[in-house]
C-alpha cells in the first residue's frame, strides 16, 4: 500500500479541522511508520470525528475528479 499525503490534505485539516500542526506531523510519522492511510489513523487516534473522517474523504474525493 502506497501512503499518500498531500499538501492539500494537511491545509485542510490544519483549516478545516482545526487539528495543530504538531499534531499533523504525529499523525504523519505514525502513518508512515505504521503504513496506515493518514486519515484513518488520525481517526483510530481520535483525532478525528467520523463526521470529520467523512468531510475529509468527501474533500479528498471532489479534488481527484
Amino acid at each position: 500500500m502506497k501512503n499518500f499525503v498531500s499538501k492539500e490534505m494537511i491545509i485542510y485539516l490544519f483549516n478545516e479541522v482545526g487539528l495543530q500542526e504538531s499534531s499533523i506531523e504525529l499523525g504523519i510519522k505514525l502513518s508512515l511508520k505504521n503504513n496506515t492511510p493518514l486519515p484513518i489513523l488520525l481517526w483510530s487516534y481520535g483525532m478525528l470525528t467520523i463526521e470529520e473522517l467523512d468531510k475529509l474523504y468527501s474533500f479528498l474525493f471532489q479534488k481527484i475528479e
